[in-house]
């Protein structure tokens, strides 16, 4: 059985209905203590439904049936309200501020068993397991590229591809700002599908170039930089193909 430890934090709010996301975050703070000081703070008026400190413990501050404040802002496949949506987990790490560095094995561990234990209870697609970032391109970086989307994925807890060598090479040249046409269409439209809030449209902007780096953090780490090359390309093509077929399955609504 999952352990818990309950730290119950005031800073939540009714649901409008039941959650059918996961937003994972880091807690961007020095120390655990300060994260979840600030976390129960009534002043603060932040929150999320969960804690995993490093060492794999788990702090719950927010029941699930609970509306808890950790994500702000921000869109996912058309949802404005993510508070309202989800299930939020911040996971201890010092963040880009303050010395961001790997995730602990026991952490990651951790994480695992907490959203086997969250998808029995509450019907959650794969696509709509997201970092912070993914809905908040514009003002937000974490979980960050050094989160272990891919393991996530291995163990059946959202979507990961790696494309072909070959599917890379026939894109052609990269995307970047100030980049316009038909290739920068078919990406805004296919990021766009995926869910993040950037509009349809034919230039390589600034927001553009904020999401392509959201994506990179998410689904190709290895070289986080707004420019969408042809990896990020064929990456976004095979991740929104498994995206399509969870919802055929009826998964999605």
């Amino acid at each position: 059985m999952l352990s818990v430890k309950e730290a119950p934090s005031p800073n939540f709010d009714p649901r409008r209905g039941p959650p059918d996301m996961l937003v994972l975050h880091y807690t961007g703070m020095q120390t655990a203590k300060a994260a979840v000081a600030r976390l129960r703070d009534p002043e603060a008026k932040v929150s999320a439904h969960y804690v995993v400190d490093e060492d794999g413990a788990i702090l719950r501050l927010v029941p699930e049936e609970r509306r808890a404040w950790h994500a702000g802002r921000g869109v996912w496949q058309g949802e404005t309200d993510c508070n309202a949506a989800s299930i939020g987990i911040e996971i201890v790490n010092p963040g880009h501020e303050f010395g961001y560095r790997d995730f602990p094995e026991e952490q990651i561990d951790a994480v695992i068993s907490l959203i086997s234990d969250i998808r029995t209870r509450w019907t959650i697609p794969d696509a709509r397991i997201i970092g912070h970032s993914d809905l908040a391109p514009e003002r937000k970086q974490d979980p960050g590229e050094l989160f272990p989307w891919k393991r996530l994925a291995s163990v059946g807890h959202g979507l990961w591809f790696e494309p072909a060598h070959e599917r890379i090479a026939a894109l052609g040249a990269p995307l970047g700002v100030g980049d316009e046409g038909l290739g920068v269409i078919v990406l805004r439209a296919g990021l766009h599908r995926l869910g993040y809030g950037l509009k349809p449209g034919g230039d390589y902007d600034d927001e553009t170039r904020l999401t392509v780096e959201a994506f990179q953090r998410h689904w190709r780490p290895a070289k986080v930089d707004g420019v969408a090359d042809g990896e990020t390309r064929a990456t976004l093509m095979g991740v929104l193909q498994l995206a399509t077929a969870e919802s055929a399955t009826g998964v999605l609504a």
